[in-house]
């Protein structure tokens, strides 16, 4: 509609503008709160690696699982996400890991210019792909690392399962 390209009825360039704003603006804080948790996975996995004394010293940073996430996703995260209407997971995580580095809290819409706002994911693309290749880091697609996604409620019904179990012996 903005480009002239479908009717906009009634609608003011102004309307649509706005509504194209507000539209970005809901991505950015939902691909924000999605890369504070990619963040914390990473974290966590980062733990796990310093207390391994075979993978310690093998340089494995952060972009290592980066890097996993991204372009090695195993098939039952690929599937997962599809069943779930993610055809573009690798923007998304790209995004979502870009946006984290750029912002320590959630954006305040007054504080994002219109032009950022519009063009948002070709910073948060070009953020990603900076931060890879700040420092050398292994590969680790073929360490053996594997990994799963859950929705919410799916991994609150697993825990609850397994807190039952626990209980019951």
């Amino acid at each position: 509609m903005l480009q002239g390209l479908l009717p906009c009825g009634d609608r003011t360039t102004e309307d649509l503008d706005r509504t194209l704003l507000e539209g970005r603006y809901s991505e950015i804080l939902m691909l924000y709160y999605v890369g504070k948790d990619l963040l914390r996975w990473i974290d966590q996995c980062m733990e796990c690696v310093e207390r391994d004394p075979e993978l310690r010293n093998r340089d494995i940073r952060q972009q290592s699982f980066a890097e996993l996430l991204v372009n090695h996703s195993p098939e039952p995260v690929r599937v997962k996400l599809r069943r779930w209407g993610v055809a573009d997971y690798r923007s998304i995580f790209i995004r979502a890991l870009g946006l984290n580095v750029l912002f320590a809290e959630a954006p305040e819409r007054s504080s994002l210019s219109a032009d950022f706002i519009r063009t948002y994911y070709r910073y948060a693309d070009q953020i990603f792909a900076c931060r890879q290749s700040l420092s050398p880091f292994t590969r680790i697609e073929k360490l053996g690392f594997s990994f799963e996604i859950y929705a919410s409620g799916e991994y609150s019904r697993m825990l609850e399962r397994e807190w039952a179990e626990a209980e019951a012996r």
